[in-house]
């Protein structure tokens, strides 16, 4: 009997010490990208912020039943999340900042904090907004936390984010196939530190590549990222090192960080600087060999190929004014040359799908005129109308539907024979059943025109032909018709004949030394 009751004391005080170490582990994270060359701004709304346990609807792995979940004491504060845009405005990036910093204090102390970022937020009057973010929670939690940063491959790094953050990685893919996996990997290397006492890295390499290109370049789809990219997973597995990571940089926005960045972090020193230093160089290296993943081409040259094409359905990538990439997402150039050419004006001509324009008040107009009904006005041009004025749409509404998360609402109107998706709030169109939903079935139409840079993975599989057209907009795929003034010079390709610049890493100092 007394057996008994000293094992059973014994499991019970196993229990509670177990229970007095589980790691208290707070969430929080702001994403955008952002294009200082876009008139657009983003405002709070547009981030669709989520609290306390809602937060866990954002990831997978959060499930309650799932292991994750019960190997700490998970504190969320905020996650906000929006569609690429213009600049955050800076009321916006001060609400959200201050609510995240207001529920870290609540339920403070931690001992860890899931860092979800994308990196490439800008705010109007601010440079490094993650780095001015996460030095301000650091001011809230302190040095000791262990933070844990995870990041789109399309985010900056700066010194300032490299060295108040502990542990860091980014996507492997392009598109990103993997975000949910690499926000694992995060919250796993996290949870490893912790429950092994390792803690903080002893060391962090950092390498500043001058290299700055668009994704639409940068694909791990296609050579010579493909192959870059594949090395990274491997690499981060060296005993060692914890993670490695490559970031391309956001090429549309003109700050100091903007750049291509690699960093890989670990306890074996000269492992973690050797690392780091081969996989820029192998960056560097193929800068030369970075090309558009697909064919690309003039609207027009997209147009009368795509017309003379027998495979259907025809792609075509409205890239200039890409929302996904932080576009305006209403440049009405496109649409406006589209409904130029004699090919579309009957009924009977090729069937085209255009996606998409917003237009809140020929939306309004829609509504009232219903399905079947006329309607005639206009759309887009209202944020940035500096390459073609608002549109005008004359013909039949086809559908409506309301209860987009992005867009609201969304109308069809057909014109001649093309089929204009009008939106009362921006929205890109990146899955079949965005089509669907509309009665609109992608397959069956000859061409369809996307504000989209590179296909994502559905429409990719869809596609029986593709070209990437190279039109005007805040997302501008010709980088050098943009008009940087704060980049760092030199920076490929802007400089094709700089000199070989210095790719030896640089090591980070520990976020609690300063």
């Amino acid at each position: 009997m007394k057996i008994t009751k000293l094992l059973i004391l014994s499991l019970l005080l196993s229990f509670s010490l177990q229970a007095k170490h589980m790691p208290r582990i707070a969430i929080a994270g702001l994403g955008i990208e952002s294009s200082t060359f876009s008139p657009a701004l983003t405002l709070e709304e547009a981030f669709h912020a989520k609290y306390g346990a809602d937060v866990f609807t954002s990831y997978p792995f959060f499930s309650k039943d799932s292991s994750l979940r019960k190997q700490a004491e998970w504190l969320p504060a905020l996650i906000g999340k929006s569609l690429p845009g213009g600049a955050v405005t800076r009321e916006a990036y001060e609400s959200l900042v201050k609510q995240t910093l207001d529920l870290l204090k609540k339920n403070g102390p931690y001992d860890g904090l899931f860092f979800d970022i994308h990196g490439a937020m800008s705010v109007v009057g601010l440079d490094d907004p993650e780095g001015d973010f996460i030095v301000r929670i650091r001011e809230v939690i302190g040095t000791e936390t262990l933070i844990s940063t995870s990041m789109d491959l399309h985010g900056n790094v700066s010194w300032r984010l490299a060295q108040n953050t502990d542990l860091i990685t980014c996507y492997r893919m392009a598109p990103h196939e993997d975000a949910m996996q690499t926000k694992k990997r995060a919250v796993e290397n996290l949870l490893e530190r912790l429950e092994s006492g390792q803690g903080k890295p002893k060391y962090k390499a950092w390498i500043a590549i001058p290299v700055l290109l668009p994704g639409e370049k940068t694909s791990t789809r296609i050579e010579p990222a493909k192959t870059i990219y594949a090395a990274v997973a491997p690499a981060s597995k060296q005993k060692g090192i914890i993670d490695a990571a490559i970031w391309v940089g956001y090429a549309w926005a003109d700050e100091p960080r903007n750049h291509a960045v690699v960093m890989v972090t670990g306890d074996d020193k000269a492992i973690v600087t050797s690392t780091a230093e081969k996989l820029a160089k192998s960056f560097w290296d193929a800068r030369k060999g970075f090309a558009f993943v697909a064919p690309t081409g003039s609207l027009q040259e997209a147009l009368d190929k795509a017309l003379a094409s027998n495979k259907h359905p025809f792609f075509i990538s409205d890239s200039g004014d890409n929302p996904t990439a932080g576009g305006a997402g209403d440049v009405t150039w496109t649409l406006t040359e589209i409904l130029k050419r004699a090919e579309f004006k009957s009924e009977t001509g090729p069937s085209l799908i255009y996606a998409s324009i917003p237009g809140p008040e020929l939306v309004k107009s829609a509504i009232a005129a219903g399905v079947g009904g006329k309607v005639d006005g206009y759309a887009g041009g209202k944020v940035d109308a500096r390459f073609a004025p608002p549109v005008r749409l004359a013909g039949t509404v086809m559908s409506i539907e309301h209860g987009d998360r992005n867009a609201e609402t969304e109308v069809v109107i057909k014109v001649g024979s093309v089929n204009v998706i009008v939106t009362a709030k921006r929205k890109p169109y990146h899955k079949e059943a965005d089509f669907t939903r509309l009665g609109l079935n992608p397959r069956k139409s000859d061409i369809v025109v996307v504000k989209i840079g590179y296909l994502e993975p559905e429409l990719y599989a869809m596609r029986a032909d593709w070209i990437l057209s190279l039109t005007p907009g805040g997302v501008d795929q010709n980088l050098e018709r943009l008009p940087y003034k704060r980049i760092k010079r030199p920076m490929f390709p802007l400089d094709k004949d700089m000199a070989e610049p210095n790719l030896k890493a640089q090591l980070v100092p520990a976020s609690d030394k300063k």
